[in-house]
């Protein structure tokens, strides 16, 4: 029966493990690294009143009109007596920027 001392231990901590890193071989694990998308935004700002802001068509009105460039309303800042809503978009790139081609046809 082989002898015991509580300094000894049974086993070691870590196993020595074939293609672990530093010991000169590639490892075989695949770990994919994901990051988060590069997307820059544009921004744009329009002043409103407060009486603007809660009479029910001017905030409306101006939400309908951004979003139909493609603008989203990203904060509402207090300016005092006014507020400054902060619209974004996604930034365009510059091939989207330099369309070509012809318009469809307009029906009079």
């Amino acid at each position: 029966m082989p002898l015991h001392l509580e300094e000894d231990p049974d086993e070691p901590d870590e196993p020595d493990q074939p293609g672990a890193p530093g010991d000169g071989q590639v490892s075989t694990s695949h770990i994919p690294s994901v990051g988060l998308p590069s997307r820059e935004w544009e921004y744009a700002t329009r002043v409103l009143t407060v009486a603007q802001v809660v009479d029910g068509t001017s905030l409306v009105k101006a939400l309908k009109e951004a979003g139909a460039d493609g603008w989203e309303l990203a904060d509402v800042v207090d300016g005092g007596e006014k507020r400054v809503l902060l619209m974004r978009r996604p930034k365009r790139s510059s091939q989207e920027a330099r369309r070509v081609g012809f318009a469809p046809p307009t029906h009079n």
